[in-house]
């Protein structure tokens, strides 16, 4: 990640995570979603550069870890570290900004708690 523009922590966290595919990512995580094939059969449909691109930027970030679950070919598994974790909060306030103010809003997320994503 290059210097950050300012000390502000929002613009900070904004360089992270204030893409249109980030936070998404993590979402699935947090539904329990682990492999790459999981992540590209969201709704939303990633684009593979793009969904390869944020995996390694929330690993590198230490907001995930991989862990290999097949040798040939080579394939992850990903999971939230406590720092991924800690976004919880923030997924479930957006969510709730969305359901009150975005009238094509209809989920309301299920996430899985901390336990069963270990």
């Amino acid at each position: 990640m290059n210097a950050p523009r300012s000390p502000c922590p929002i613009s900070n966290a904004l360089d992270l995570l204030g893409d249109r595919w980030t936070l998404l990512v993590v979402r699935d995580l947090f539904v329990g979603k682990r492999t790459y094939g999981e992540f590209q059969r969201s709704p939303e449909g990633i684009p593979t550069n793009i969904l390869a691109d944020r995996l390694k930027r929330l690993e590198k970030q230490g907001l995930i870890d991989r862990t290999p679950y097949q040798d040939r070919p080579i394939r992850y598994r990903y999971s939230l570290t406590e720092k991924g974790l800690a976004l919880r909060p923030v997924l479930y306030a957006i969510a709730e900004w969305g359901l009150n103010w975005m009238p094509e809003t209809e989920a309301r997320m299920a996430l899985l708690t901390d336990e069963e994503l270990r």
